[in-house]
C-alpha cells in the first residue's frame, strides 16, 4: 500500500507512467517517436515483494521490437529484481531501466523502423494533393459579373468595402 502511494505521488504528471490497476504499472522508457523506446509492464502477485513481480513486454507499443532484444531486457531486469527481492522494487527497476536504455537497445536495428514510417508517410499524402490541384473553382456568368462590380480594374476590393457603419 506505501510502495502504490510511493509511485503515485513520485510519477503524478508523469505521461510515461500509467497505473493499469492498483497491482499493475506500465512506464515508456524514451520518447514516443524515439525507435529505441519501449514499453515495461510490472505486475505485483499476492505475495510481492518477498515474490519476483511479474515482468512483460508484451504491449503492442513494443511490436517493433526485435523478441531477442525483448528477451535480454527482461533477463538484465530480472537480475536487477533477484537483488532487490523483500523490497520495494517497482520505482528501482522502472529507473534502472530509464539508466541503461542505450545498453538495452544496442542490438535492436533502427533502419527497419524508421523506413517503414517514412515510407508509409511519404506515400500517403502524393494522391490526395494530385486529386485537389486538378479541381478548380467554376463560377458562372453572374456570379463573375457581381464579383467584376464589386472590385477595381485590378480585381481588388475597394478601401471599407467590409467597414461596418456605426450610425446604421
Amino acid at each position: 500500500q506505501m510502495e502504490l502511494e510511493a509511485l503515485r505521488s513520485i510519477y503524478e504528471g508523469d505521461l510515461c507512467f500509467r497505473e493499469l490497476s492498483p497491482v499493475s504499472f506500465q512506464y515508456r522508457i524514451g520518447e514516443s517517436g524515439d525507435p529505441k523506446a519501449f514499453l515495461i509492464e510490472v505486475s505485483w502477485p499476492e505475495t510481492y515483494p518477498q515474490t519476483a513481480p511479474v515482468l512483460s513486454m508484451d504491449a503492442f507499443f513494443n511490436n517493433t521490437i526485435s523478441s531477442a532484444v525483448k528477451q535480454s531486457i527482461l533477463d538484465k531486469l530480472m537480475v536487477e529484481v533477484e537483488a532487490n527481492l523483500g523490497t520495494a522494487m517497482t520505482y528501482t527497476l522502472f529507473e534502472y531501466a530509464k539508466d541503461n536504455k542505450e545498453v538495452f537497445m544496442e542490438n535492436q536495428p533502427v533502419n527497419t523502423v524508421t523506413s517503414v514510417s517514412n515510407s508509409i508517410a511519404i506515400g500517403t499524402p502524393d494522391v490526395p494533393a494530385s486529386k485537389k490541384k486538378d479541381k478548380k473553382e467554376q463560377l458562372s456568368k453572374s456570379q463573375k459579373r457581381k464579383l467584376a462590380d464589386k472590385t477595381d480594374n485590378k480585381g481588388e476590393l475597394p478601401r471599407g468595402w467590409n467597414w461596418v457603419d456605426v450610425i446604421k
